[in-house]
């Protein structure tokens, strides 16, 4: 249903003509209760009577069941885009598939009557791979409960299937008749076709994703390499002829950052660990200071670590930002016994023990946070006396 036939619904004080997600079978009656203002029952009592006039009704429920929207999922709700039938479609197609075979077989033998034998079992065959079929497209999900009662009910299909060919095979052999052997045939690659069919559909959409995958990505890699050949070096000779202070090439970097992290991060999101914390951090800093701050991690990704060494972090490269400015240097080791974060700059330096006991920014919110943490932090003079470092310790033991 288009927004235009909704607001027009709408305006005269009817509900939009859409299917609830939870439903006896398709939510075809009670969408068209609530577009009309009628009784459910009402509803569906008129598609009954309407299937006596050459089926009309039950043509109308496929034909609206077809045409019309799902209502929009509950955003509170959990499993909100789950479709929810009270009605086991495919178990009664199955049921109804196992009664109509031993029906004909029943016929078959009492009254000999070859013609009621082949109705029913073209039925049969027909409603299991309904069933099946319903089963797969209708009713599909990736749900680990969902994939364990498909996998019964496609057992139980196919061993029905089989069997019922093992006891025409059976009848065959005392008959000698031509067409049973036929019905034999059928039955039996039926229920093959039950049985190894969903398997062989679902190896064929792996092998789709697989392959599409590798298309996209090969694309991604001849973009890349375009790009790296273009744009990244203009970005990057930018930068080098700017200087790190300038806003020119703080604008660069942020651009060489994001067309980077798109061309080389894949589809999938990037792991929420420290490194990733402190590489976007970094790109919020250079759009504010003029600074150019390199990250560097070694080891395993550091995911259960505490925030207070993230937050240390990004204060400590905050400070540098702010008083050095140029070139800031962070490393990130992730040992086994602990974690360490160096941030080294250029700048001028200074001296912790000259700073006034009222200046609260280092002892507070770097030093006091790690040893509140259980980790220690150290701010010291950098290499040869040029710039300052502060070492973030924090063992493995002290995350909390």
């Amino acid at each position: 249903m288009t927004q235009t036939s909704a607001r027009s619904a709408s305006a005269r004080g009817m509900r939009p003509l859409a299917r609830p997600r939870d439903c006896l079978l398709g939510g075809v009656s009670v969408a068209l209760a609530d577009h009309l203002g009628w009784s459910v029952a009402v509803v569906r009592w008129s598609f009954v009577a309407l299937s006596f006039a050459g089926g009309a009704g039950i043509l109308l429920y496929l034909w609206l069941w077809a045409l019309t929207p799902l209502r929009e999922p509950d955003p509170e709700a959990p499993d909100a885009t789950t479709i929810r039938r009270r009605v086991p479609v495919a178990w009664l197609l199955v049921a109804l598939a196992a009664v109509s075979g031993i029906a004909g077989v029943a016929a078959a033998a009492l009254n000999g009557s070859g013609q009621s034998l082949v109705v029913a079992v073209a039925v049969m065959v027909a409603l299991a791979v309904a069933a099946v079929a319903w089963d797969q497209f209708a009713d599909g999900s990736d749900v680990a409960p969902r994939q364990a009662s498909s996998t019964a009910l496609r057992v139980t299909a196919g061993a029905f299937l089989l069997a019922m060919g093992a006891v025409l095979t059976a009848g065959a052999g005392r008959a000698d008749s031509g067409w049973v052997w036929l019905l034999v045939i059928v039955t039996v690659f039926a229920g093959a076709a039950v049985l190894l069919g969903p398997w062989a559909i679902r190896l064929w959409r792996e092998l789709i994703a697989e392959r599409t995958a590798r298309v996209r990505e090969e694309q991604r890699a001849e973009i890349a390499a375009h790009l790296h050949d273009s744009v990244l070096q203009t970005l990057a000779l930018i930068q080098n002829r700017a200087g790190a202070s300038s806003e020119v090439a703080r604008i660069a970097r942020a651009q060489e950052r994001e067309l980077r992290d798109w061309l080389y991060a894949g589809a999938e999101a990037p792991n929420r660990d420290l490194a990733t914390e402190i590489r976007e951090f970094a790109a919020a800093v250079e759009l504010d200071h003029p600074v150019r701050i390199e990250v560097v991690a070694v080891g395993e990704p550091v995911d259960s670590v505490t925030p207070e060494l993230a937050a240390a972090a990004r204060e400590a490269m905050l400070n540098a930002a702010r008083h050095a400015g140029g070139d800031v240097a962070v490393y990130l080791e992730n040992s086994a016994a602990a974690v360490d974060v160096f941030i080294r700059d250029r700048g001028p330096g200074f001296d912790l023990s000259a700073v006034p006991e009222d200046r609260l920014g280092v002892r507070e919110s770097i030093i006091g946070r790690m040893r509140r943490a259980g980790g220690q932090a150290t701010v010291s003079k950098g290499a040869g006396g040029t710039g300052t470092e502060v070492h973030l310790h924090l063992d493995h033991g002290s995350e909390t």
